[in-house]
């Protein structure tokens, strides 16, 4: 199936490792331009950029900014445009996911969770619809959320499954508010992946957690990808406001 994304020009943050890797990656096999947004592992993010413009022949750039900072956000969106032209498509995948128990866990650490994985993709929703509202054009934002916004967290990450949680009853919002100028959003609630982030969880409690998934393995990341990169096509265009469970059936509703 041809997923109509050549040409197409796309911004995936935290696009330089795991599933952002993934999906950058996904994205180009597909033909669009991709924007790898890192924050501070530019050689990950470089990484990416060679291996699209060298194995897949596409077009790609490394973009810096930390998606919690207001003036990053809309610098992130700038530079992606002035590298590849109007951006199409919107992927909001970095975020973070700290271990603290709530009893043990400080102000700074809640915050920092928040704003990385719930008001940075508020900002790069924001300067991206400003973008295409004021251009009169389309767009389609896919937003990566988690099975833990569902099933919470007994495992020290309270933090992050709320801003997850968050991220979905958002998405939902801003698919009503921009549905009438075209604008698509929706969210993917990955289950365990095989990635660095996850690696260190899946060494200690691997067992622990492989009981929960009904498929009896954990992710590759490439899997996560390819329903990302369907939402992010017209393949897609009669889907906004929804979640798309991918979690090898941890997660069923």
């Amino acid at each position: 199936m041809d997923l109509n994304l050549r040409g197409k020009v796309a911004l995936v943050t935290g696009g330089a490792r795991g599933l952002g890797r993934a999906i950058s990656l996904g994205l180009a096999a597909e033909g669009a331009a991709v924007a790898v947004n890192y924050h501070t592992r530019r050689d990950a993010a470089e990484n990416v950029v060679a291996e699209v413009r060298g194995r897949l022949a596409g077009l790609a750039v490394a973009v810096g900014g930390d998606v919690s900072n207001a003036d990053a956000a809309e610098r992130l969106a700038a530079d992606t445009e002035a590298a590849l032209g109007p951006m199409d498509i919107l992927i909001n995948n970095a975020g973070i996911w700290p271990t603290a128990c709530v009893k043990d866990m400080t102000e700074q650490q809640w915050d920092q969770t928040i704003d990385t994985n719930l008001k940075g993709p508020f900002l790069m929703c924001r300067a991206a619809i400003r973008r295409w509202v004021a251009a009169g054009r389309k767009g389609r934002i896919v937003n990566i959320a988690s099975q833990a916004a569902f099933h919470g967290s007994t495992t020290g990450h309270a933090h992050y499954a709320a801003s997850k949680a968050g991220l979905i009853t958002f998405t939902k919002s801003l698919a009503r508010e921009v549905a009438p100028h075209g604008i698509a959003a929706n969210a993917v609630a990955p289950g365990f992946m095989q990635t660095d982030m996850a690696a260190q969880a899946l060494a200690e409690r691997g067992p622990e957690y492989l009981r929960r998934i009904p498929l009896g393995r954990f992710a590759d990341p490439r899997e996560v990808a390819d329903v990302v990169v369907f939402l992010a096509s017209d393949r897609a265009g009669y889907v906004t406001g929804a979640t798309f469970d991918v979690s090898g059936g941890m997660l069923m509703h």
